[in-house]
């Protein structure tokens, strides 16, 4: 099997990713176009229940199987990475077996007390299904990213996006007659069939690739994996509990915001238009650029705990400082094209612009999540999964109680929510800044901020006299592509004058290497 360094890893990763956010933002507009700004909301208030779930049956697994299979690879040790994946498989495959029955029973209790829309009991009903699926290929996807083999996780993710795309027009229209609760139920029962597809995928390149016989002796592998059992834990319960929070902070969200909008006196089926404006067409857009942090969070686990094992501390800081380099610099451009163009990525996604002020209040304080995926990562590898864990539970716990005292405020609504969310976003990064810090002592380099905070600057004026100035006859696709190229071009010639990317950089960038000799 073959195994890439980090930056070839990483580069496979948000290829990909890309493809995928791509492919999911095509899914997107079908569907609010489809069943418009409350249809998003029913769709949207179901999902973060089935993240509960899919996070409480994973356990935290994945970076687990990654640091551990990453740690045995590192020691050749082939009989500890099939323990690994028998206890894996079968911890998944049990908790699985418990939650998807649980999830069938409760949901029209869930949908009708604390959602106040009982139409969220059909796309409850239809994504169900997939926590099984899920909780196998998460499984296969942290075994793949130990070995540092990216390319059947992000091949998968790629496939799974394909068929969604295919099927989700078919479903939601389908449904459509019924009503938009059976049409988002439709759509959400397309990533169902995506996800199995991708799980037959992944399964097929386990089976093509592997080193390690899963099937032989699996129950003696289960019986005799005590040690390698606590080891898994040890990862995967702080873990666990830093993204349980995460999950059970987005699953009362819904509910705290319908509550905390009745009491500001807003209309039930208002609250859930506002909560899809919010959740379904902002936060998506908002969330795109993290496809690079989560690429790099991906491949910083395995290569940071590879490194600490192998002794080689400043190989760790190297790659931790790239890591935040990417981030500090993809993320930059992200808010500059995001707060510019706000209105108009909107007008020709979903034919409204009524998002776009969430998105101008956001972006900016977004630059922080950017950064907090490589942040965790680094946490996790460093055995700190506990520190990330208060770190989550501060600023879940600061979020919901901002929810509920700024939404509850006629004035602010909805916009409070909004706030909320990127208070609570601000404070987890900081903190988990400040811990890594404890450990890592590598240099911050001032200059570096402050120059990006000037190229940030300077683009997004570029940006908003080419798009306002330039083109003023009217709206228009092309108009649009040819102010964002403008912007963007602008952002990384500004990058090189400030030296913020060097060329040797550049040039580990294969199309950029062949450019640039």
């Amino acid at each position: 099997m073959s195994k890439q360094t980090f930056l070839k890893g990483t580069m496979i990763l948000i290829i990909a990713g890309l493809i995928t956010r791509v492919l999911g933002f095509v899914n997107r507009i079908v569907v609010a176009r489809m069943i418009g700004e409350e249809g998003v909301g029913l769709y949207m208030m179901a999902v973060p229940t089935l993240v509960l779930v899919i996070t409480i049956t994973q356990f935290g697994l994945p970076v687990a199987i990654s640091k551990l299979v990453a740690e045995a690879e590192a020691e050749g040790n082939q009989s500890k990475v099939k323990k690994i994946l028998a206890v894996s498989l079968t911890i998944t495959g049990t908790l699985s077996i418990i939650f998807t029955p649980t999830v069938v029973l409760l949901a029209p209790k869930l949908s009708t007390t604390l959602l106040t829309d009982s139409r969220t009991l059909y796309p409850l009903l239809a994504i169900t299904p997939v926590i099984p699926i899920v909780a196998i290929s998460s499984v296969l996807r942290g075994y793949f990213q130990g070995k540092q083999n990216m390319k059947p996780a992000a091949y998968s993710q790629v496939l799974e996006q394909m068929v969604r795309i295919t099927l989700i027009a078919i479903f939601t229209k389908a449904f459509l007659p019924y009503g938009i609760e059976y049409a988002a139920a439709g759509a959400l029962f397309s990533s169902v069939i995506g996800e199995l597809i991708s799980l037959l995928y992944l399964f097929a390149m386990f089976q093509f690739k592997k080193r390690v016989n899963i099937r032989k002796r699996f129950f003696q592998a289960v019986k005799n994996g005590k040690d390698t059992f606590v080891q898994l834990m040890s990862i995967a319960l702080p873990t666990t509990g830093s993204r349980l929070i995460g999950s059970i902070a987005w699953f009362f969200e819904p509910i705290v915001v319908a509550q905390s909008l009745a009491i500001a006196g807003i209309s039930t089926s208002l609250a859930t238009k506002q909560y899809g404006e919010l959740t379904g067409y902002a936060l998506p857009l908002l969330f795109l650029p993290s496809f690079i942090t989560y690429s790099l969070s991906t491949s910083l686990v395995p290569a940071i705990s590879e490194a600490i094992a192998q002794k080689k501390r400043k190989l760790a800081e190297y790659r931790l400082r790239q890591a935040f380099r990417l981030s500090l610099v993809t993320g930059g451009l992200a808010v500059v094209l995001l707060y510019v163009f706000a209105n108009p990525v909107m007008l020709f996604m979903y034919g409204s612009d009524h998002a776009a002020i969430f998105i101008k209040v956001m972006a900016p304080f977004f630059l922080f999540y950017y950064f907090q995926g490589p942040l965790q990562a680094a946490l996790q590898a460093l055995d700190l999964a506990k520190a990330a864990m208060m770190n989550s539970l501060l600023g879940a716990i600061v979020k919901t109680g901002l929810i509920f005292i700024l939404a509850t405020r006629p004035q602010l609504g909805i916009m409070g929510a909004a706030l909320a969310i990127v208070t609570g976003i601000m404070l987890v990064t900081l903190l988990h800044y400040a811990t890594v810090l404890k450990v890592i002592q590598f240099t911050i380099y001032t200059r570096d901020y402050v120059y990006s905070l000037l190229v940030m600057i300077i683009s997004g004026l570029i940006g908003t006299y080419v798009y306002h100035h330039l083109f003023i006859s009217e709206l228009k696709l092309s108009t649009l592509f040819v102010s964002v190229f403008i912007t963007s071009f602008s952002y990384f010639l500004l990058l090189l004058l400030f030296k913020l990317v060097e060329k040797d950089e550049l040039k580990r960038i294969p199309i950029l290497k062949k450019m640039m000799k």
